[in-house]
């Protein structure tokens, strides 16, 4: 090959790799996340590493994000169109928000707490040798999948919606109010119980194994609840320590009850269209009480602590480079 020709290739190759090379701002495939974000397109995945806090407002993102060990995430009027993984102690804090895909709180997580916003389901892993139990806490928000939590306190209240099942083994709590669920209901093996008030259940419900109690409905000894709820299939409740009341609740399948110590307490206001099978207390009304103190507020507590120290720290570290 002539010479000319050899080096004018060379020169082409060379002018040609500086016009594809990617530029800074877009060359890596994930964005580091430390500090206060905006209104503005993270076209990639996003990383909230070890340790720290990222405080986003009005942010979109278009990739996953990952909450790294330790660290918090708290999102107020954004979108995340992939899927949310948080590592052990790790916390994310979503408020007016869309999250596309699905939710994973890691052993030993820290928490979830979403409000006002949509989500794919929910997973909260076991915590296995990990000390912290970790929450989820819904508020006025849409679960579009499934919410499988296997540890720590399970709430959703105000409004909230799950289109699929909702499901919890080994749990702190589960409890459920003024809400709904598509889905069937199952809670097992909670070492606190379950509290299920103002809500409605399509699907088939389910507790057993539970300690401290299951309360459906109000004037219980868990929780301070107004009303009771709608069970559209069959109910059952077996095997359960601390006690069982159920109370101004509409069933329309057939109320199971088995294993339970004590015996269950079914009020006479309850509706129950396919009759009582099992063992239960003398009927009668249930006994009027002030009902136990609110679980939400120890919850709440942990939240809003958390949340304050995430955005205090972002707020300390200045402009996140997005």
């Amino acid at each position: 090959m002539p010479r000319k020709t050899v080096v004018s290739l060379a020169v082409l190759a060379a002018t040609a790799s500086v016009l594809i090379a990617p530029t800074a701002a877009h060359a890596a495939l994930v964005t580091y996340c430390v500090g206060e974000g905006g209104a503005v397109t993270v076209p990639n995945d996003l990383v909230v590493p070890a340790g720290e806090s990222c405080a986003l407002a009005g942010t979109t993102i278009t990739g996953n994000v990952r909450v790294a060990a330790g660290a918090s995430l708290v999102v107020q009027n954004g979108t995340i169109r992939g899927e949310v993984e948080i590592a052990n102690d790790g916390y994310l804090d979503a408020t007016n928000t869309t999250i596309s895909g699905g939710t994973v709180l890691a052993a030993g997580g820290f928490g979830v707490f979403i409000k006002d916003s949509s989500s794919g389901g929910v997973t909260l892993r076991p915590k296995g040798s990990a000390t912290v139990e970790g929450f989820l806490f819904v508020e006025n928000s849409t679960v579009d999948g499934v919410v499988n939590a296997q540890v720590g306190e399970v709430r959703l209240d105000r409004l909230t919606r799950v289109t699929g099942n909702v499901s919890t083994n080994g749990a702190y709590y589960t409890d459920v109010h003024d809400s709904f669920v598509d889905g069937t209901l199952s809670v097992l093996n909670n070492s606190t119980g379950s509290v299920v008030c103002g809500s409605a259940v399509q699907g088939r419900s389910t507790f057993a194994g539970n300690r401290g109690g299951v309360q459906l409905g109000p004037n219980g000894s868990l929780d301070g609840c107004a009303s009771g709820g709608y069970f559209n299939r069959d109910v059952s409740i077996t095997n359960t320590t601390g006690g069982v009341t159920l109370d101004d609740n509409i069933i329309n399948g057939q109320l199971q009850v088995s294993g339970n110590n004590p015996a269950a307490r079914v009020a006479t206001n309850n509706r129950i269209r396919g009759g009582v099978v099992g063992d239960t207390a003398a009927a009668g009304a249930a006994a009027r009480s002030a009902g136990g103190t609110s679980r939400d507020a120890t919850g709440d507590d942990r939240a809003a602590a958390r949340r304050d120290k995430a955005t205090g720290a972002a707020d300390a570290k200045g402009p996140a480079d997005l």
